[in-house]
């Protein structure tokens, strides 16, 4: 028997934009929502399990940082690549009123407004991704190109 996963609003987005993606159920844990936590659930390499970052510039204000789940992001790197002198992460409890998602499920696809995105480079190492379907316990498998088509995303080093 097959359960059936109800779409998010990231999916429905790429639905209609006619991009080929799959979504990937996973085991939340309250207390690790950590990247690290879904590679394992996945069976996947954390290399290719990216995370959704929100930052701020001093210049630009919100921008999105999409990297691999095992890293942490340069802020100085980040600053430089937005067009900012400084960048920081939002506090969290800014995420939803910005982004209308909450922590462990933040996705790079569908937030309130559309952000300036950036990729890490590392993303064209492999033939797909997993990035936040845009809520907890799911995840959407995506060909790199594919995202940073449909996010505008800009490739470059993070970290």
């Amino acid at each position: 028997m097959t359960t059936k996963i109800n779409k998010t609003n990231a999916a429905r987005l790429l639905d209609k934009a006619a991009i080929p993606y799959e979504l990937i159920p996973y085991e939340v844990d309250e207390n690790d929502l950590a990247a690290t936590h879904v590679a394992e659930q996945l069976g996947e390499d954390i290399r290719c399990v990216f995370k959704t970052l929100v930052l701020h510039g001093d210049k630009t204000g919100y921008f999105i940082c999409v990297i691999p789940g095992d890293r942490e992001v340069d802020l100085k790197l980040a600053a430089k690549v937005s067009g900012n002198k400084k960048a920081d992460l939002i506090p969290m409890k800014e995420l939803l009123p910005v982004t209308g998602y909450i922590r462990g499920g933040c996705s790079p696809i569908g937030m309130k407004k559309n952000f300036p995105t950036f990729i890490h480079e590392t993303c064209a190492d492999f033939p797909h991704i997993f990035i936040s379907a845009g809520i907890r316990g799911l995840q959407i498998k995506i060909a790199p190109d594919a995202l940073i088509r449909y996010t505008s995303a800009r490739p470059c080093r993070l970290f």
